[in-house]
């Protein structure tokens, strides 16, 4: 009877991880899919920093459901325009749409998104939303300039939105100089370590 009761026990607590098991499986999938058109995308833009040959110095973490997170978002009514200082020293028009706060690790942590004043009033970009962020990983395992993540207006919905910071991605300053990437401003600097999303581009590191 007892060795029932083993089996019992070991088929109930497979059961119990299957579910656990499935939304890693859908997350990779998900990643692998985004992955795969951002490289595309990267690599069809006329200004790429990068070429074909430079593709197998791009590095990611593994992807992580952890860090696709739910998160409450907030208005900012009647923000004011302001500069976002770049690495090539010029400065970018932004306004602050408004914030998200999410927790990770029993911690609660807000993000400031911003929509760019010279994109604005281009239909293609018009629910564009551009959220640069700093974290305990740069200038170690990530860009120490900091990484992006867009979202769209469209992605919230009842005063919420996710964020998933497996597709967060590297400027192009990461990769070379003479662009002008918005720098992250203090206001979005995580007290944490994202390990999700690109990595610190590898050819720096082989020179």
């Amino acid at each position: 009877m007892k060795h029932f009761k083993y089996i019992h026990y070991i088929i109930l607590a497979i059961a119990l991880q299957l579910p656990v098991f499935a939304i890693a499986q859908a997350n990779r999938d998900e990643i692998a899919t985004y992955r795969a058109k951002y490289i595309g995308d990267l690599l069809g833009d006329a200004r790429a920093p990068i070429k074909q040959g430079d593709i197998k110095y791009l590095r990611f973490f593994e992807p992580n459901p952890k860090y696709k997170l739910t998160a409450d978002f907030e208005l900012t009514p009647g923000s004011k325009p302001f500069l976002i200082a770049t690495h090539s020293g010029k400065n970018k028009p932004f306004k602050e749409y408004g914030t998200f706060t999410f927790t990770l690790n029993d911690s609660t942590f807000t993000l400031h998104a911003y929509q760019n004043l010279d994109l604005i009033n281009d239909k293609n970009h018009r629910d564009d939303l551009f959220i640069p962020f700093t974290d305990e990983t740069n200038y170690a395992a990530t860009f120490a300039g900091g990484r992006y993540i867009d979202l769209s207006v469209k992605d919230i919905e009842n005063n919420r939105a996710v964020i998933d910071f497996n597709k967060c991605y590297n400027p192009y300053c990461a990769y070379a100089d003479g662009f002008s990437c918005p720098i992250p401003p203090s206001e979005n600097h995580l007290n944490i370590a994202i390990k999700a999303g690109e990595k610190m581009y590898a050819k720096h590191m082989a020179e």
